[in-house]
């Protein structure tokens, strides 16, 4: 049997893996986690297989088809783009379900956890599969109540049944523009086809959309004034349910609430899962994004920005996983502006993002799982009671310094020497340059450079107050038991050494996803359609574009450890309440009093009570209304009820008499 056979396997073993731990785990040892953990070993190995064999033969894109009502299909589509997400997020929830049997060993409920963990690695791998867009949003509504289950796996916690609602209630927003999309966009494939969709035709497999994307494009409507393509449209709804699941201004705000469960679910969700999806989005229907002429540039826009945005952020907080999840939203920003220069650089953009996407996957959990052995050996995660952590956990500290200079982005341009994430996220802010150049529109790339730099900041600010100095506080401490500590080992050689091995194969592998026999697209012809002019050939970008990512990335260290390393500034006058800047930075821009107290409460809540007060009044006063005319009724019919014979023999007579002289005069009428 060819490994390609096996295909449907991949998230079908998760799957089987949920529903055997969720009855049967609480009768095995750790909760059943060896059951979930052979079912995402298995997978991975055949994701792996998989992707080699696409690797020697490009052309051999998988793509395996079942009808289902009429019109729309079941089907698993692995081309290069797909076979990389697969491999990756096996791989990385392999570790985290090892690392978790340490983690979570002295948990009430660890069945419940890992049945729910392999739900969502199940839910996530069908996600990257799916040949469709419906059956990719199935899948995608999926991811949501696995992030929904987990976030609150502590539900006896207020703070983490709020954070999980917040998480649920927020991406909603999101997911609704994604539905109302598709539903255009089926709207619009249905007129397309006259009305008839032909035999053998499935309407919302990616191969039709993509095949009438420039009949799509031709489509217009009328909005205030302005003539808008329907393509224009259809993506900036795909876009915002990207913003929703990764975590985009402005609907980032539940990912940092979403720290309140396990620490292994935030590495989950953060590396593997939840938040890649959105990118994975706009990364599979990047033809329709580069014929739309204004979707890529409010995608890079919008993802320099949060870039930006959520690196201010990281730099105040104290929590050490609250440190991590705003760079996880500021690093989905700098994914969303690889995908977004592809104004400029077409196709080459989605491997551009993918490759920092994967490289990121391996830091950032490795980053979130350092945390979770900090804290699972200290009981704090609070960064101003701790220091000198490195003397009683030295693997632990290793792998998170070496996560933390992946992160900041250090290497030598021009060379193999560097972090992972030096070879995936500099390209994005060089592209961002390209970009620049040929649009003179430089904010994009403004942002990014200076979100480097804060990045670099906080990522050192965290190893120097957590790991360096002198403990702040009697937390004792001890290094993490081996099953924790060998995935740190693993995930620290990817994001060690992954970046710099696999850049220029990555890059060519993936950009063979839209030229392949499923899915052909002459890109530079949609990007023509779409107002761009491409750039070709090699880049040579001054070499002072080419370093700055790494001079920002070094001043930032060295600010880090003039401040918190050797402490020669005293932070107590700017770390204050009574400074403006560290209150709004600290208060997040008070988004959560806007989205929370604001919005949420006076607009929603007090809005639908009033709403409801003015229905409940109506209904009073009709329900009296009529029982006050029932009962005048009542007491009018109760005065001919006398009781008296000749009475009632006389309104009898009189009303036949009526009759009859009802009907005489209807006669004479006809």
């Amino acid at each position: 049997m060819a490994v390609e056979d096996l295909a449907f396997l991949i998230p079908l073993l998760p799957a089987l893996a949920f529903v055997l731990t969720f009855f049967l785990g609480k009768k095995l040892p750790t909760g059943g986690a060896i059951i979930p953990i052979a079912a995402i070993a298995t997978s991975c190995v055949i994701s792996l297989l998989i992707t080699i064999n696409l690797l020697q033969n490009p052309e051999e894109v998988i793509n395996q088809s079942y009808s289902w009502f009429a019109m729309f299909n079941i089907g698993i589509l692995i081309d290069p783009l797909a076979a990389v997400m697969l491999s990756m997020v096996t791989f990385v929830s392999l570790l985290i379900h090892i690392y978790s049997t340490g983690y979570m060993s002295h948990d009430k409920a660890p069945s419940r956890y890992f049945a729910e963990t392999a739900l969502f690695t199940a839910s996530m791998l069908g996600l990257i599969l799916s040949d469709n867009i419906l059956q990719l949003f199935i899948c995608w509504e999926l991811v949501g109540v696995c992030s929904y289950l987990l976030i609150g796996f502590w539900y006896q916690k207020p703070s983490a049944a709020s954070a999980a609602k917040k998480a649920f209630l927020t991406t909603r927003v999101g997911d609704v523009m994604f539905l109302a999309g598709i539903v255009i966009l089926f709207a619009d494939l249905f007129k397309i086809y006259g009305g008839t969709v032909p035999d053998g035709v499935y309407v919302l497999r990616f191969d039709e959309i993509f095949a009438q994307i420039p009949e799509i494009a031709a489509m217009h409507v009328n909005i205030l004034g302005m003539e808008v393509s329907h393509i224009t449209i259809i993506t900036l709804l795909f876009f915002g349910g990207a913003v929703g699941k990764s975590g985009q201004f402005p609907l980032h705000v539940w990912l940092p609430d979403a720290m309140e469960g396990p620490t292994t679910v935030s590495a989950l969700i953060h590396a593997a899962t939840m938040v890649t999806a959105g990118v994975y989005l706009v990364a599979r229907t990047f033809p329709m994004f580069i014929a739309a002429p204004s979707s890529l540039l409010v995608v890079a826009y919008l993802g320099a920005f949060t870039a930006i945005f959520a690196a201010t952020m990281g730099i105040v907080m104290n929590d050490l996983k609250r440190v991590l999840a705003y760079s996880t939203i500021s690093q989905l920003g700098y994914m969303m502006l690889g995908l977004g220069v592809g104004a400029a650089i077409g196709a080459e953009a989605v491997g551009i993002s993918l490759f920092h996407l994967i490289n990121h996957a391996f830091f950032k959990a490795l980053l979130f799982l350092c945390a979770g052995s900090v804290i699972h050996a200290v009981g704090t995660h609070d960064m101003r009671q701790l220091g000198g952590v490195a003397k009683v956990m030295p693997i632990t500290a290793a792998t998170m310094i070496i996560a933390a200079f992946s992160l900041a982005g250090f290497g030598i341009p021009g060379t193999i020497i560097g972090f992972s994430g030096f070879f995936s996220k500099d390209p994005i802010i060089e592209s961002a340059y390209l970009f620049a150049e040929g649009s003179g529109m430089w904010l994009p790339y403004l942002f990014s450079i200076v979100a480097a730099l804060l990045t670099s900041l906080y990522i050192f600010r965290l190893v120097f107050m957590t790991f360096f100095g002198k403990p702040r506080t009697d937390y004792g401490g001890h290094e993490s038991p081996i099953s924790m500590t060998i995935p740190l080992s693993i995930l620290a050689l990817f994001a060690l050494f992954f970046g710099g091995l696999t850049r220029t194969t990555f890059y060519e592998f993936v950009s063979e996803t839209f030229v392949n026999d499923f899915v052909h697209m002459d890109i530079p012809a949609l990007a023509e359609m779409g107002g761009y002019h491409l750039s070709h050939g090699a880049h040579h970008e001054p070499l002072l574009i080419l370093w700055m990512p790494v001079i920002v990335a070094v001043a930032g260290l060295v600010v880090a450890y003039l401040i918190y390393g050797m402490k020669i500034v005293n932070m107590d006058n700017l770390v204050s309440r009574n400074n403006p800047i560290y209150k709004l930075l600290y208060n997040r821009y008070y988004q959560n009093a806007i989205y929370t107290d604001f919005f949420s409460v006076k607009v929603i809540y007090e809005g639908l009570a009033c709403a409801g007060r003015a229905i409940d009044t109506g209904f009073d006063w009709t329900v009296n209304w009529i029982s006050d005319f029932t009962l005048e009724a009542g007491d009018s019919l109760r005065q001919f009820q006398t009781g008296v014979i000749q009475t009632y023999a006389t309104y009898v007579v009189a009303g036949v008499g009526l009759l009859i002289v009802l009907i005489k005069v209807i006669l004479e009428v006809l």
